[in-house]
C-alpha cells in the first residue's frame, strides 16, 4: 500500500500538466491582450497623426504665405518635456523655411535650459531675442532683420508639439501672428496633441 496522496485537479501542484496548460493559457492570452492593445495605439496614433497634418494643411494654407498672410513661414516640432531625452525632438511640418537638424537640436536645447530671457536662439540664419513670456508662448524679435520694419518668432508649445511662427512687421502685426499660432494651438490642444 503506498502512502502517497493522490492529486486531484484541485491539488494541482508546479510542474503537473494541468497547471502548466492552464498556466499557458493565461500566457497566450495576456499576450494577445497586449498586441490589441498595441495595435489599437498604433491606430489611434495613425488618426491622431492623419488629424494633425489635416489640421496643419488647413491652418498652413490660410496663414502662411508670402503677400497678405499674416505668418511668413512655420515649424510644427514633435516635443514632449516628458518623454525621455534619448527620443528626439523631429520635424513633424514645416511651410516657408528649412531647417536643419543641428539647428533644430540647438533650438531644442534653448528650450530646455528654460533661460528664455538670458540667451537667444537661431532658427535659419536669423538670431532672436525673447521679448515676453506667457504660461505656454513666448514671443522673440530678430537681431539681425533683414527689413526695416523688423521681424519676429511666436513659440508655442502645446502638450507634444512646439509650434514656430515667423513674421514680418512690428506689434500690430506681432499680434495678428499669435492671433494665428494660436488657432492651430487650440486645434490641437482640443484633441489632445
Amino acid at each position: 500500500m503506498s502512502l502517497r496522496r493522490r492529486r486531484s485537479p484541485g491539488n494541482a501542484q508546479r510542474g503537473s500538466p494541468l497547471l502548466d496548460r492552464f498556466s499557458f493559457l493565461g500566457i497566450v492570452s495576456s499576450t494577445l491582450k497586449i498586441i490589441i492593445i498595441q495595435k489599437k495605439r498604433r491606430f489611434r496614433c495613425a488618426m491622431d497623426w492623419a488629424s494633425v497634418q489635416k489640421s496643419w494643411e488647413k491652418w498652413a494654407s490660410a496663414n502662411i504665405g508670402s503677400s497678405g498672410q499674416t505668418l511668413k513661414a512655420a515649424l510644427l516640432i514633435n516635443y514632449d518635456p516628458l518623454r525621455p531625452s534619448r527620443l528626439l525632438s523631429t520635424i513633424a511640418e514645416q511651410e516657408g523655411m528649412k531647417i536643419s537638424p543641428i539647428e533644430l537640436s540647438q533650438f531644442i536645447s534653448f528650450i530646455k535650459r528654460n533661460k528664455l530671457q538670458k540667451e537667444t536662439f537661431v532658427i535659419g540664419n536669423k538670431q532672436y531675442m525673447v521679448t515676453s513670456i506667457h504660461e505656454n508662448w513666448f514671443c522673440a524679435r530678430c537681431l539681425n532683420a533683414s527689413k526695416s520694419t523688423g521681424e519676429g518668432a511666436i513659440v508655442m508649445q502645446t502638450s507634444v508639439f512646439l509650434l514656430v511662427a515667423l513674421y514680418d512687421g512690428s506689434i500690430g502685426l506681432a499680434s495678428r501672428a499669435v492671433a494665428s499660432v494660436d488657432q492651430l494651438a487650440w486645434t490641437l490642444n482640443r484633441r489632445n496633441l
